[in-house]
């Protein structure tokens, strides 16, 4: 090879191959991270009491490759839960039925059918249906991983909770009382 063709190929695959090599490997990476499509019906879904709080699984983190969780949580008047700080989460509720008192830092508001409430993670939120008929709540997590933390505390008996067991499970997760 010539002197000149060596410099040239030699100062392409020093500048361009850690560039290709970055696309090829990220490209794989997509490959693998595809998710399958998968359809839920009203009726379906994992259904869980957590604490009183009934939460049915509709898509998980092995259903969104770790994106998120979505649950549908079906409540009767006076069903909540105290204010908490997530470390890890940022939550969506968006209320399909009924009515919710949504708490996020220092607002608190009544979302009814169709309303949407944020809770940021790091951001003190609580909630607690009121009203007189039950609520059907879409409880939307980002990233997801919250739902081993509510199976867990599936799992306590029933009757009322051992709030040092709660707080604890919780912990685990990165969620505080405040």
């Amino acid at each position: 090879m010539k002197r000149k063709e060596f410099l040239k190929s030699t100062i392409a695959v020093g500048l361009f191959g850690p560039v290709l090599a970055r696309q090829k490997s990220n490209t794989a990476q997509m490959k693998s991270d595809i998710m399958s499509p998968k359809i839920v019906r009203s009726n379906e879904g994992h259904t869980i009491n957590v604490i009183g709080d009934i939460q049915t699984f509709k898509l998980t983190g092995k259903d969104t490759n770790g994106q998120f969780t979505l649950i549908e949580e079906h409540n009767e008047p006076g069903t909540a839960i105290p204010m908490h700080v997530h470390e890890h989460e940022d939550e969506v509720f968006k209320v399909i039925e009924g009515q919710m008192e949504l708490k996020v830092g220092d607002i608190t508001t009544i979302l009814n059918a169709g309303d949407i409430g944020f809770g940021p993670r790091g951001v003190p939120h609580a909630w607690k249906i009121v009203g007189t008929q039950k609520a059907k709540v879409i409880l939307s997590v980002f990233p997801s991983g919250i739902e081993h933390m509510f199976e867990e505390l599936g799992q306590l008996p029933a009757g009322p909770p051992d709030f040092p067991k709660v707080a604890g499970i919780c912990g685990k997760y990165g969620i505080k009382f405040v």
